[in-house]
């Protein structure tokens, strides 16, 4: 199963059948919808030179845990930007010292940041940071190393999602058990639209996601910084950049 890539540069297909970059696969721009391939979950990567040099120094094994929380920080915040450019807005005139302005405000309901413990607390800071006046809800998933499944153990959302757009955040996308465990979670409570910042996926993450969702009249996107090469037998993306969570905050 292919999934369509949606960024700012040509993506090219592996041997996986997922598109990487440098290809001639027509874009899908989000948030236009479904594309080409008739498949409900955009993926956008962002060509930028500070993207990729953060998330190369994110990759860096020597890297401690005090720089990479700061660099998944920063760039959390560049993703954002991008993850974004789909949010609903309403129009409204201001009065400038000078004269009235005609501009956009963010439109009610207010957007809801979820991020999944708990590694996905490192990314939260660099998404508010951009989206101040959006709720914040927190979902706790631990995944079984040996069966790759997801299990829920915390759970502060609103009970009725119908009308927000949510965004969810998880570093890793790997296996892509515990996101479209969580993406359920969220359908199930009203919500329709839902945008997935990682910092890395793999390729049978992004397949399972389109999988999980094909058909169904839902809108998923995911924004990442960067799409590797695979999984390796432990379910870790290669070349990845090692366990988020432990890097992120230490082992525990």
């Amino acid at each position: 199963m292919s999934v369509p890539i949606s960024v700012g540069y040509p993506a090219v297909s592996d041997t996986a059948g997922v598109p990487r970059r440098r290809s001639e696969i027509p874009r899908l721009d989000p948030p236009s919808g479904r594309g080409e391939y008739g498949l409900p979950v955009r993926t956008v990567i962002p060509d930028h030179p500070l993207i990729n040099h953060k998330l190369t120094a994110l990759r860096d094994e020597r890297t401690d845990s005090p720089t990479f929380r700061r660099l998944a920080d920063e760039l959390v915040t560049l993703l954002t930007y991008e993850a974004t450019r789909g949010i609903r807005t309403e129009p409204v005139t201001v009065r400038t010292p000078v004269a009235e302005a005609p501009g956009i405000q963010l439109a009610s309901p207010k957007p809801v940041v979820v991020p999944i413990l708990r590694a996905g607390l490192g990314m939260l800071e660099g998404m508010v940071r951009l989206l101040p006046s959006a709720e914040v809800g927190f979902l706790g998933m631990v995944r079984n190393e040996e069966t790759l499944q997801p299990t829920t153990y915390a759970d502060r959302l609103p009970d009725d999602l119908s009308g927000r757009q949510v965004y969810v955040l998880d570093p890793m996308l790997a296996t892509g058990g515990t996101l479209v465990a969580a993406i359920e979670l969220l359908l199930a409570r009203g919500a329709h639209d839902v945008t997935a910042l990682c910092l890395l996926a793999a390729p049978e993450g992004l397949a399972r996601l389109s999988e999980a969702f094909d058909g169904r009249d839902v809108d998923v996107t995911v924004v990442c910084a960067g799409l590797d090469e695979r999984l390796n037998e432990l379910g870790y993306i290669v070349p990845g950049l090692g366990d988020a969570g432990d890097r992120l905050y230490g082992v525990v």
